[in-house]
Order: C-alpha cells, then sequence, then structure tokens
C-alpha cells in the first residue's frame, strides 16, 4: 500500500506576499509532517499565490478532525482561500450520458482498472440506450426523459438521486442537455462537461459537418468546468489533432471521437486528485 493511500491534500489560493510557503511549511512541520509533493503558482497578473501540498499522514500528529481550527488563524491572517481532501475518501461521481457511449465507456474501463480513484452510484440519462452498458458494470441507471415541459420536473429528480448519493462530482459524458441555472449553482466547479474544440465556430448541430465543410486542418476537444455561461466555464484539458484533405466527416467524427474521451478522463482524473485550482474563469492544473 502506498503513502499516498494514507495522504492530505492541501488546495490554497491567496494575496501573493512574501512568507506564504514558509507559513504553510512550518504548520505542518508543526505536526510533524512528511510532505510528499508541493508545488505552487504565482499569477502576477491577478497578484495571486496558489499551492497544492501533499502531506503522509503517518506520524502527522494533528488529527484531521482538528485541522480546520488548527489551521483557520494562519488562513485568516494571509487571507488565504483552501480546501483540504483525505485519499482514504474517495469522491463520489455521477456520470450523465444520452445516446453517445465513447466517453462512457472510457470513464467507466479507467474507473473499474483503479485509474480513476472514486465511486460512481449511478449513471443518469434521458435516454435508455446505455442501460446494458453501464448495468454490466454493476452500476444503476436511471433513466429520467427531458422535454421542454418537463424540464423542472427532470432536474428535481435528478437533484433527488444525487443527493441521495451524496455525489461530489458531475461528469457531463456527452450529455446533450443544457443544465438549468439552479444544476449550475447548486454544483459549482463540480461539473465537468467535454465538447468539440469547433465552438464558436463551429457550435450546434453537425460540427464536424460544418468544419469538414470548411476544410479545417485541426480538430480538438475540450473538457471545463460548467458556469452559468455553460461552455464559457473554466478550461481544464484540451487536445487536437491534424486533419488530411483525404479525410472524409466520417473520419473527422471518429478522430473527435478519440480526442473527447481521452480529454474528458484526463479532466476527471486531474478533478479526482486534487489537482485543480479554478479562479478567475480559467485553471491551474498542478503536477
Amino acid at each position: 500500500m502506498s503513502n499516498a493511500t494514507h495522504s492530505a491534500t492541501l488546495l490554497i489560493s491567496a494575496p501573493d506576499k512574501k512568507g506564504l510557503v514558509a507559513a504553510i511549511a512550518n504548520f505542518l512541520m508543526t505536526y510533524n509532517a512528511n510532505i510528499m509533493h508541493a508545488d505552487q503558482h504565482q499569477d502576477n497578473v491577478e497578484g495571486l499565490f496558489l499551492m497544492r501540498v501533499q502531506w503522509d499522514l503517518r506520524g502527522f500528529t494533528l488529527p484531521m478532525d482538528d485541522f480546520a481550527a488548527a489551521f483557520e488563524p494562519i488562513a485568516r491572517e494571509h487571507d488565504m482561500s483552501w480546501k483540504v481532501s483525505l485519499s482514504s475518501r474517495k469522491p463520489r461521481m455521477a456520470i450523465f450520458v444520452s445516446k453517445y457511449e465513447h466517453c462512457l465507456v472510457d470513464l467507466l474501463h479507467r474507473w473499474r482498472i483503479g485509474e480513476l480513484e472514486c465511486d460512481i452510484p449511478l449513471v443518469i440519462s434521458n435516454h435508455e440506450d446505455c442501460r446494458r452498458l453501464v448495468e454490466f458494470n454493476d452500476i444503476p441507471f436511471h433513466v429520467i426523459p427531458v422535454t421542454k415541459e418537463n424540464k423542472a420536473e427532470a432536474e428535481a429528480e435528478q437533484f433527488r438521486l444525487l443527493e441521495e448519493a451524496g455525489i461530489d462530482l458531475v461528469v457531463l459524458a456527452r450529455y446533450m442537455q443544457v443544465l438549468s441555472h439552479e444544476f449550475v449553482t447548486r454544483y459549482p466547479n463540480k461539473v465537468i462537461n467535454i465538447h468539440h474544440s469547433f465552438l464558436p465556430a463551429f457550435d450546434g448541430a453537425k460540427p464536424y459537418h460544418r468544419a469538414f465543410a470548411r476544410g479545417v486542418k485541426l480538430i480538438g476537444a475540450t473538457s471545463h468546468y460548467v458556469t452559468e455561461d455553460l461552455d464559457e466555464g473554466p478550461i481544464i484539458e484540451q487536445e487536437v489533432t491534424r486533419i488530411s484533405h483525404r479525410d472524409e466527416v466520417d473520419d473527422l467524427v471518429q478522430k473527435g471521437r478519440d480526442l473527447e474521451k481521452v480529454v474528458l478522463s484526463r479532466a476527471v482524473r486531474w478533478h479526482l486528485d486534487q489537482r485543480i485550482l479554478s479562479y478567475s474563469n480559467k485553471t491551474v492544473i498542478f503536477d
């Protein structure tokens, strides 16, 4: 069993000034922390200091139940925003999907082999298409049809299921419905989406067909947190691949699927590993 299974991770953002690293390190050393990883970033434009620090809990003399009370005076002194997580507690992730299954398949495979450290208590869809795949993995599958007329009722049922399951993260694995303002505000920086990178030039229906008609030389995929501005939320990961004049529409679609599933899985893994800090509608991804 690796040290990581007995670790805690602290994410911090604060107005940048001298002494922040020392304050954090000295606090942890006071309680005999063995720091395993530490990474930091200064945003000179925003005047922000951002840090991720992970330490081994074996030998750490401060009970984690008392961590918040002990750390709060330092956080208050330096005007820090912070959160701490324990590797022993797996985040609980819900997946939303419609009919396209490539992202769902990739997520379930990575989860099954232990690459994604989380529990998946349920999958929610507005169609029946993926039921067999999900139930093969022994995960409850809930179909909630969504129309213009029943959208509020459908989301109320989604909220009920998510709350009952104690969900920490919602992943939209090609879920082809627009989330409401209420949904997004309930889960700030806790809803991850994937889309083709043609936005905004090729938004709407059949983006690959429209890209093909323009003779594009690159296609891509973008994963981001969902905000009230929908696809304008903080970007987590992007990837591109080149397109040849020999490629047909089907080739673009196939290459796009490959990009989408890899980019989404990377974003989900980094979120689960507590490697992302979001601010000013952008993100820092710590190594």
